[in-house]
């Protein structure tokens, strides 16, 4: 089966790489440009897309806008910001607005390809360290009803997740199968309301359920 991408930003010259890259690896295929958000949006829809890779940084309608628009939407594809600053809000934003993760502009090429197989398979591209950064930097909490009905294992789980632990280094942790801890992150994911592992990791972090510091 080969993976659909669609490359969103407003340098051609970004777009160009991407593309040849892509191309490049058997089992991918670029369906689509945008140049902005609002065009990224309309060509998603009509290509149906598995993976976007989304600049932030573009004038008119920004990456946050547009990935809160396509995640949104039936069928939604997986976002990918891509970013030359990692400790950047607008980062932060499009990762609360339903984007898988992030990858930095500087990224080895074998680096995309990854991201692009990993989050097209509903896994996340978490990277721990770099979103308690950005979480210690807002300094800002929000309440997160669902927090307060997690178990006392689910938040175990949870502070794990934030730790960037995948479920089998979970099960590894709390000594349980891997059934379990799939069944606890699931609860978590619903819980919180959350489309994926990143997306809770960020509720944790903003509800002071885990602490960036």
């Amino acid at each position: 089966m080969t993976l659909r991408v669609v490359i969103v930003d407003d340098e051609d010259l970004i777009r160009t790489g991407l593309r040849i890259i892509i191309e490049s690896e058997p089992g991918l295929s670029v369906v689509g440009e945008a140049s902005d958000g609002a065009e990224a949006v309309s060509l998603a829809r009509q290509v149906r897309p598995d993976v976007v890779l989304m600049d932030v940084r573009m004038p008119a309608v920004d990456g946050i806008q547009a990935t809160r628009a396509l995640v949104g939407a039936e069928g939604a594809p997986k976002v990918v910001v891509v970013t030359t600053f990692e400790n950047d809000d607008y980062v932060y934003e499009a990762l609360r607005a339903g984007a898988s993760g992030f990858l930095l502009k500087r990224a080895r090429a074998e680096e995309l390809i990854q991201a692009i197989r990993v989050v097209a398979a509903g896994e996340s591209l978490l990277f721990p360290a770099a979103i308690r950064s950005l979480a210690a930097a807002r300094g800002t909490m929000r309440p997160v009803p669902g927090i307060g009905r997690l178990t006392a294992r689910e938040g175990d789980v949870l502070r794990l997740m934030a730790r960037g632990l995948s479920n089998t280094e979970i099960a590894a942790e709390l000594v349980v199968g891997m059934e379990t801890v799939k069944t606890h992150v699931g609860n978590v994911l619903t819980k919180l309301g959350a489309r994926d592992r990143t997306q809770a990791v960020v509720a944790a972090y903003e509800s002071g359920f885990v602490s960036p510091r």
